[in-house]
């Protein structure tokens, strides 16, 4: 597929519209809180609910009835404009883009509050046609209401064909926020044989050899999403993107949620969505720095103040790469000692 020149892909589509960010914004993203607007005892304590997470997701596709489409699109602009969400990010995810209401939803949304939201996250994309199709709309309705910010675009990756075009739909817009793994739809995509939102599957597993002597063969259930999810690491990696696992389904189970979560920040996830109120902590421990490697980090920068040469701490030489990598850490560090007091402490940084 042709691409755009450099030039031409940082230009705004639409005469009047924000130019493109370069870089995405360092933000705290660990967690993606998931709120179905439509019900007014939820939105009624998204104010609070503001203070305790790093993102609020106004939901309006799956798990939306069909008959509350339009009370949630409403609800969601509601809720948007009464709350100071302050530093906490402001999203929403939008109808897929076959659906009657996707339109709608990007029209009304985009009119009554496009200069508080931050990203659209797009379910069920399958290539960077898709991409392209909000790119342009996004654009217009920026300049039409006068925008100052470009909204960037979080698509969900929950279909075979969204997982075979993964580097391209990475790479098809500077809007590009980062992807998330969509487990359920994308086992329905694949045909898999399973019914559980994210998590493993204990038929999933390996098997040990039998001994010789007999006896029971050791057996490990394995992670139905590794591949997937490594695919979509690697794609956001080189583009510059973040990349966040979905939800996880079974809210009674919180260690195994707890060993997803982990696993899939081992592998390079910024966060994860959090669909019950159980899994906000769950997903703060897990996507917040670890305090030694902030010690560390922080010994990095200290040595190096301007980034510049090389040093040896404890034995391991550090120079202008590990510099960047220490000064990411301390950055999200702070960010975190900002809204989190405890773990403020924890890094030995003021909170703000």
């Amino acid at each position: 597929m042709p691409t755009k020149t450099p030039r031409q892909f940082f230009r705004p589509l639409a005469i009047g519209a924000p130019e493109p960010l370069r870089e995405l914004p360092l933000k705290l993203e660990r967690m993606i809180h998931f709120v179905p607007p439509h019900l007014e005892k939820v939105r009624a304590k998204v104010g609070e609910l503001a203070g305790q997470v790093d993102i609020v997701l106004g939901n309006l596709e799956d798990a939306i009835p069909v008959d509350a489409k339009t009370a949630a699109r409403e609800g969601f602009i509601m809720m948007a404009k009464s709350v100071d969400f302050g530093a906490t990010g402001l999203w929403t995810r939008v109808n897929a883009l076959n659906s009657p209401w996707f339109l709608d939803d990007i029209s009304t949304i985009m009119s009554e509050i496009g200069g508080k939201l931050d990203v659209v996250m797009v379910p069920k994309v399958e290539g960077p046609w898709d991409i392209h199709y909000v790119d342009q709309l996004l654009a217009q309705f920026e300049a039409r209401h006068q925008l100052r910010k470009p909204i960037l675009i979080h698509a969900i990756l929950e279909t075979a064909e969204g997982v075979k075009n993964v580097e391209a739909i990475a790479t098809a817009s500077p809007r590009m926020h980062g992807m998330s793994l969509g487990p359920a739809d994308l086992a329905a995509s694949r045909a898999m044989k399973t019914t559980r939102v994210g998590g493993g599957h204990p038929e999933y597993k390996v098997i040990a050899d039998p001994s010789p002597e007999g006896g029971a063969r050791a057996v490990a259930q394995q992670d139905l999403w590794h591949y997937t999810l490594a695919k979509m690491v690697d794609a956001c990696a080189s583009a510059g993107l973040k990349p966040f696992y979905g939800p996880f389904g079974d809210f009674s189970d919180a260690a195994a949620c707890e060993a997803q979560f982990r696993n899939a920040f081992l592998l390079g996830c910024a966060g994860a969505w959090t669909l019950h109120p159980s899994q906000i902590e769950i997903a703060k421990r897990v996507f917040s720095p670890d305090p030694g490697e902030v010690a560390f980090a922080r010994r990095i920068l200290e040595a190096m103040p301007d980034g510049s040469g090389a040093v040896m701490i404890d034995g391991k030489m550090q120079d202008d790469a590990t510099w960047k990598q220490a000064k990411v850490i301390v950055d999200l560090a702070q960010q975190v000692a900002a809204r989190d007091p405890a773990l403020a402490e924890r890094y030995g940084l003021p909170p703000n």
